[in-house]
């Protein structure tokens, strides 16, 4: 070891902490050693996902496939001693063996001979997967049932003549006894697990599709992930939290998709009320523009039940326009007086004021407006709202997911020199970043505005911070939905009432913020990450939120190559307007691949047909030498770990901390 004169006596306190996990100079140097050594294994590989909006299928497959990686290994590995179908039939089994493993022995002439085939098979794609890792890190991804063997079979090979015998023996026991499907399942998941080192969601998880419970559900099992939060993500931990508008809108979407799994089978919430509320009062109401998108399992949605959705969906849309017009009056910092948009309607012509012109309304049907007082709930709905917010409040479920939310999330975060963000870093026109004012009335940009947004939302779940501040925290989730300079929404304004009540399509126009005008520009790339303190030569921005329309010539490659834009549609309401279903990005030891999927078909086609998502692969960047741990931010942290270790001999050699016994 090189000699290097250390400040013991300022460090003396830290090493005497650091001796207690490693009491002996065999302890340090051991520890050394491997730190040394998991700085040269190659780079786990990171998934990056965006904007899933509940489309729980098509997500769950992407995990299990992850994004095509287990198709390239299979590929690879039996890539002229299989034929495509069998290839196929060994990804199919591997992404859902318990499903799989029902059909081949309802249809295999010898199962055993499958099983012994099919195991030896199994085998070598985990030992593949696995090899990037330290046989540590393998052996805590195992089941305990089969630990022990599969660590045998992973690193005991047929081809040493030696141990042939050995493995064979190992396979057939795991027949004769019965435990072939157990063993097969547990294969089939350790390949899923490390296949992917670590997956990073940027942002949306709910809102549109039918299960973003059940995706939610999967991520408290997930092994390592994390998640900048996305608008529709705030928006139901802003319902969660208590704010009333953002419950209205979780609500509206939910019916303007119907969609009402999430919220009935996922969260228990109880919809009666509203739906006898609105039956009531819009009975006699066409509600034409409140007829609910129909697409995927909601196509199938009978008249009766399209009716009754359509006067639910009214009903909470007009609710939600009042008490977003409360928060805004309460708020007149924000500039969102102009969404208050019952005060601009002249109920006896029926026309409207947007923008210093006047518009036809195309429905004047609002009972519950009184036009003295038009953003005043009424007594009807003052009840119906407090039913709805119960129930938002007493769903553990719910509150469970967004604990869930909280804990693994972000405003942002970077990660292996890249920065990730859902939507945008609000920014001038001239491309310098923009100020945006916040609780208590101070202005922040750019990483500062992040990191204070990120505070206040955690605010707004602190039962024991100041009172007046989590209000505001609780208000401010409904600027974060739909606020101009929101880094969530960075849009001139939600023209949702536009769309519902005016024809003229020059007043549904969201103007994006500058940030979407500018970001094809390299050096605003570079500026904004200089910005966030984001260094090295191979450094990009990573962003969801806005679907890429690659049915136009759109390309999700920006800035040089800086930026990335991941969000292809994963929803099935976006599947026309991009043409594609989705994008996910793949960052391994050799580079980054932008992995382009057609829509998935249902769970029950990629088990009995083995159909796969479609998927197209474009090589964003690779590197120029293989990627190892010691690249990456993992490397940082080890390589001062080992500084620390070091500095820990030196005071053992000269005597400033003494070795002990480790106790048994």
């Amino acid at each position: 070891m090189t000699t290097i004169r250390y400040d013991i006596d300022k460090n003396l306190r830290y090493l005497q902490l650091l001796s207690q996990s490693f009491p002996t100079i065999a302890d340090a140097s051991t520890e050394i050693i491997n730190l040394q050594a998991i700085l040269n294994l190659p780079k786990g590989t990171e998934h990056f996902l965006a904007d899933i909006h509940g489309e729980y299928q098509a997500f769950q497959h992407v995990l299990k496939n992850a994004s095509g990686n287990i198709k390239r290994k299979v590929s690879e590995l039996f890539g002229t001693t299989l034929r495509e179908t069998e290839k196929r039939e060994l990804c199919t089994l591997i992404y859902y063996p318990e499903q799989k493993l029902e059909l081949v022995k309802a249809s295999e002439d010898d199962i055993n001979d499958w099983y012994h085939i099919t195991l030896h098979q199994l085998v070598a794609v985990c030992r593949d997967v696995s090899s990037k890792y330290t046989r540590s890190k393998v052996r805590k991804s195992l089941p305990s049932d089969f630990s022990y063997i599969i660590q045998e079979l992973l690193h005991e090979r047929t081809e040493d003549t030696n141990k042939t015998a050995y493995v064979n023996v190992i396979i057939d026991t795991i027949i004769s006894t019965g435990r072939a499907d157990d063993f097969i399942i547990a294969l089939a998941n350790v390949i899923q697990r490390l296949s992917i080192d670590q997956l990073h969601i940027l942002g949306d998880i709910y809102d549109r599709g039918p299960g973003a419970h059940i995706i939610m559900d999967t991520m408290a099992r997930y092994h390592d992930w994390d998640i900048t939060w996305g608008n529709h993500d705030i928006l139901w931990m802003g319902a969660c939290a208590g704010n009333e508008a953002c419950i209205c809108n979780v609500i509206r979407l939910s019916l303007r998709y119907a969609n009402l799994a999430t919220l009935e089978e996922g969260y228990g919430i109880n919809l009666v009320p509203l739906a006898t509320f609105a039956m009531e009062t819009y009975q006699d109401d066409p509600c034409k523009e409140f007829k609910p998108k129909l697409s995927g399992g909601s196509a199938k949605m009978d008249d009766k039940s399209q009716r009754l959705t359509a006067l639910m969906h009214k009903a909470i849309a007009i609710i939600q326009f009042k008490l977003e017009a409360q928060i805004c009056e309460r708020h007149p910092e924000w500039n969102m007086q102009d969404r208050a948009l019952f005060s601009n309607i002249d109920y006896d012509k029926g026309t409207i004021i947007v923008d210093d012109k006047e518009y036809q309304l195309r429905s004047n049907y609002f009972p519950t407006v009184d036009p003295k007082h038009p953003n005043r709930l009424t007594a009807e709905e003052q009840i119906l709202m407090d039913k709805l917010s119960r129930s938002f409040k007493v769903c553990e479920k719910l509150h469970d997911h967004i604990k869930l939310l909280l804990s693994h999330g972000s405003m942002f975060s970077i990660c292996n020199n890249n920065l990730l963000f859902h939507a945008s870093v609000p920014l001038n026109a001239d491309g310098t970043l923009k100020e945006v004012e916040i609780y208590p009335t101070k202005k922040y940009s750019g990483k500062e505005l992040m990191h204070k947004l990120d505070m206040l939302i955690r605010t707004a779940f602190q039962n024991d911070s100041d009172e007046e501040k989590r209000k505001y925290a609780i208000d401010y989730f409904l600027y974060l939905w739909c606020g101009p300079d929101s880094p969530l929404f960075d849009k001139s304004k939600m023209s949702t009432f536009e769309r519902y009540f005016i024809a003229e399509k020059e007043t549904h126009h969201e103007a994006k913020g500058d940030y979407f005008k500018l970001r094809v520009n390299e050096e605003i790339a570079d500026y904004i990450m200089d910005s966030f303190g984001v260094e090295g030569p191979n450094r990009h921005i990573i962003n969801g939120h806005v679907p890429v329309h690659v049915m136009n010539g759109e390309n999700p490659i920006k800035a040089n190559g800086k930026l990335m834009v991941i969000d292809g549609g994963f929803s099935q309401a976006y599947h026309e307007e991009t043409g594609i279903a989705g994008y996910t990005l793949v960052y391994h030891s050799r580079g980054f691949q932008l992995v382009q999927h057609e829509p998935f078909t249902s769970t029950e086609d990629a088990i009995l047909r083995g159909t796969d998502i479609k998927s197209t692969t474009q090589i964003v960047e690779m590197s120029t030498h293989r990627m190892h741990v010691a690249d990456t931010d993992k490397g940082k942290e080890l390589r001062q770990q080992i500084a620390d270790l070091e500095e820990l001999l030196y005071a053992y050699h000269h005597g400033f901390i003494t070795e002990r016994e480790r106790k048994k």
